[in-house]
């Protein structure tokens, strides 16, 4: 069997250092907000290049976070996509918020910024551009329009660990940033694990009053907050991996190249890039209206294509006509019908690939 992602490989790809890594902290005897942690935050917010970094428990919590910091709440509108993965709107929902939708660009699945202007009202409070499949939505007139209308920006970067956009990461832009280390993701832990990113030292704050019971000293809530840390554990893992994040992209956007290369001309629509971006394949990704067809191919042949997503999620039986913006999803809706993830991983044979890519052919 070709897995569509391959965590495994991964850890066994760097195992001594992980190893090593989780002796350390098993040995220390601090397993919750430690030094770990600690050098974790510091060295992920180095990286995006941002002042400060709050690991918490997920990528979902991570978002949910970063709104309440910004103090959105019941009875306030954030504006997002519906084809992303539900932890986007159910973050949102956490607060008491109320998603509204936009829809995507045809070419790179990311929120059309010239749709957003209308989705904006009096209850809106802040934008989600989720940086989806790894490369980043169009961020620059998402801030202009932002900036005009007094909105926060939070950034969705689960799917988008290194992606640059006009020479700065992803993660930069916005007022808060937020990441998750699922284990299949681009930096992945061994387990869940979510970072909250930002320059601004205030919304830092509130960000790590709100993930620990709103402690400023411990067993004193400064304000009302929840339980979702980030333990020593995957802190360590996540420090070993960090150096190998940008090696891990280049490769996968070799795979990516050497699958655009094989792909030409046998009808399906490859990764598009942005100008003036760069992808980091978390996911690739093509498009076909015979995408049903070619899955249940390939998984005849052993090979894990999956979908992502499937369903787009104003389509969804818990949100389905329940959202604004719900009616006028057209690109989403192809998408959610077209689009299919083929095997890519940092450690994917290339002897595997080519079989993936054979068996494409075959199909055609």
């Amino acid at each position: 069997m070709i897995l569509c992602c391959d965590p495994l490989a991964q850890y066994k790809a760097h195992k001594a250092e992980i190893d090593a890594a989780i002796q350390k902290v098993l040995d220390k005897g601090w397993y919750i907000l430690g030094e770990e942690t600690k050098a974790f935050e510091s060295e992920f917010a180095e990286y995006i290049g941002v002042s400060h970094g709050i690991g918490v428990g997920n990528g979902t919590e991570a978002l949910h976070i970063a709104l309440a910091a910004c103090d959105i709440g019941p009875g306030d509108e954030v504006v997002t996509v519906s084809h992303t993965a539900v932890a986007t709107v159910a973050a949102i929902e956490l607060t008491g918020a109320s998603p509204v939708f936009v829809d995507i660009e045809p070419d790179y699945y990311t929120i059309d910024p010239s749709r957003l202007e209308a989705a904006i009202t009096s209850k809106t409070k802040a934008i989600i551009p989720v940086h989806l499949y790894g490369q980043s939505a169009d961020m620059s007139p998402i801030l202009d329009i932002a900036k005009n209308h007094g909105l926060r920006v939070i950034e969705d970067c689960a799917q988008a660990h290194g992606a640059m956009y006009r020479g700065r990461r992803v993660g930069m832009w916005g007022d808060m940033a937020c990441f998750s280390f699922y284990p299949t993701k681009n930096l992945g832990a061994l387990g869940d694990g979510g970072m909250v990113v930002t320059s601004d030292p205030e919304l830092a704050e509130k960000a790590r009053l709100l993930r620990e019971y709103g402690w400023a000293e411990r067993y004193i809530s400064k304000i009302p907050g929840w339980n979702t840390r980030l333990d020593e554990l995957q802190a360590a893992i996540l420090r070993v991996k960090l150096c190998f994040l940008d090696s891990d992209n280049e490769a996968r956007a070799y795979l990516a190249s050497k699958y655009n290369h094989a792909l030409k001309g046998l009808g399906f629509v490859t990764p598009k890039r942005r100008q003036e971006s760069t992808h980091v394949y978390h996911l690739y990704v093509i498009s076909s209206a015979e995408r049903d067809e070619i899955q249940a191919f390939l998984k005849a042949r052993g090979v894990g294509a999956l979908i992502h997503y499937p369903v787009p999620i104003h389509l969804q039986p818990a949100y389905r006509d329940k959202l604004r913006g719900s009616d006028n999803l057209l690109e989403t809706e192809k998408a959610a019908r077209e689009v299919l993830s083929l095997p890519i991983y940092p450690e994917l044979p290339e002897k595997d690939l080519q079989m993936v890519v054979e068996m494409m052919r075959c199909y055609r």
